[in-house]
């Protein structure tokens, strides 16, 4: 896979980086594929992370068809790899746009040219204001927008767009949220207030309308999703309250939600959005890319049960990001050590032992753990494993975990290796978080 869009912009790697064998000498990304270097053949020290390429680019592609057949578009959110190869392969299936989160974050996907930025946040800050208008100023083709939910902010921003002397408008969509929620107006009427104070303001434009439902929670899947339905009932008829009173600014209105848990719920609740101007549905799910084995397979268990024929489309997502450790000690008869922790993988929930590998132990290749091997807790650099007594680990032996949330496993990591069926490395890239 190209895993740059322009490899001068990516340093090459380095002796002392994690997971990178012991270079004589710098050694380019566009270089690694060459070096034939194989996981099971002890050739990188553990711990390290890995992406099999394989299940990467079926996620890719399935999150393409699924927006095809829904008539959505996508800007992945790029604060789950900060990864400029992993936003290129969004890119080419038919990413709109990359999401971020900070401005740390936009000035990474700036410094390697991605032109259609979404800030799923509020711009705030006199920095972080005057970096995006700056950016605006500079560069005709940079498209941005940013989230607003108070009056205050709107005014920060369209004072700095004048002091600076942008010429066009920065662009807003007013956020919906929830009490007890994030951040984004508590009600429809304070969100139509907003939405008005914006289009009447100088320096800023009301782009459409946002909400974010990932963090909604019932205590039964069922409860969720009226919750989840609820919430983007209510984003609709903000948009259709706004179309209304002609607060848009913009020929298209972006309607924008979808966390990585109820992506098919938005599609279908903001199509329905009856609007005086064309609307582009736009969602942000991010961990699609990787997948995971814990959080994610939850998500995608329960959309499954929403929609099976949507599931079923393409064999549905696959874990993608593994974690390989080695079995440090056997200390006790039912408790092994492996040399990973908190240092290397997420832990909202237990990392999961996958597959297991003897180096020069004549096993073809890796098999699966058994049952009754659970992971009981990580510390720093040493994950603590429950096992039955006639485990087949010993010290030596190397472990695939997979993890839950891979937003938490990338950041910290700013190598990861693809690799193919075999493990063998096809490629490294790099993180910048």
């Amino acid at each position: 896979m190209n895993v740059s869009r322009d490899p001068r912009n990516e340093a090459a790697l380095e002796l002392g980086e994690k997971g990178i064998p012991a270079l004589s000498g710098p050694l380019p990304l566009a270089a690694v594929g060459a070096q034939d270097w194989r996981l099971l053949r002890e050739d990188l020290p553990l711990p390290v992370a890995v992406i099999k390429e394989a299940a990467l680019r079926h996620n890719s592609e399935w999150m393409r068809d699924f927006l095809a057949g829904g008539g959505a578009v996508i800007a992945p959110h790029g604060k789950t790899t900060m990864s400029p190869a992993l936003f290129d392969l969004q890119i080419a299936d038919g990413a709109w746009g990359i999401t971020l989160s900070t401005a740390h974050q936009v000035q990474v996907a700036r410094k390697f040219g991605y032109r259609r930025i979404f800030l799923a946040n509020q711009l705030i800050g006199r920095s972080a204001i005057d970096y995006v208008i700056g950016e605006l100023k500079s560069d005709s083709s940079f498209e941005f927008y940013c989230l607003v939910d108070s009056a205050a902010n709107a005014q920060a921003i369209a004072a700095a767009a004048a002091r600076l002397g942008l010429a066009r408008p920065v662009n807003l969509l007013v956020e919906l949220g929830y009490t007890g929620g994030r951040t984004g107006c508590r009600t429809i009427e304070e969100a139509v207030s907003l939405a008005a104070f914006v289009s009447r303001t100088a320096g800023v434009a009301l782009g459409g309308v946002e909400g974010f439902e990932g963090l909604l929670r019932g205590e039964t899947p069922e409860k969720a999703v009226a919750m989840v339905g609820g919430f983007l009932d209510d984003l609709v008829i903000l948009a259709e309250r706004c179309a209304g009173e002609g607060l848009f600014s913009s020929e298209t209105v972006i309607l924008s939600a979808g966390g990585s848990s109820f992506y098919d719920l938005v599609v279908a609740k903001l199509k329905a959005a009856k609007l005086d101007r064309p609307a582009v549905v736009l969602l942000r799910s991010g961990c699609y890319i990787t997948h995971d084995s814990h959080m994610y397979v939850r998500a995608f268990e329960a959309l499954r049960a929403r929609n099976p024929d949507l599931a079923a489309t393409g064999g549905g997502l696959q874990p993608a990001l593994e974690v390989w450790a080695y079995v440090q000690s056997r200390p006790e008869p039912t408790k092994a050590i492996l040399g990973f922790g908190k240092r290397d993988a997420s832990y909202d929930d237990p990392p999961l032992a996958l597959t297991w590998f003897r180096p020069g132990g004549g096993m073809p290749r890796p098999v699966p753990v058994p049952a009754g091997h659970e992971v009981q807790r990580l510390n720093d650099q040493h994950c603590h494993m429950a096992i039955p007594a006639d485990s087949p680990l010993a010290v030596g032996d190397m472990v695939a975990f997979g993890i839950s949330h891979p937003c938490l496993t990338f950041d910290k990591w700013r190598v990861i290796h693809l690799v193919d069926e075999d493990y063998r490395v096809t490629g490294s890239i790099r993180t910048y978080f």
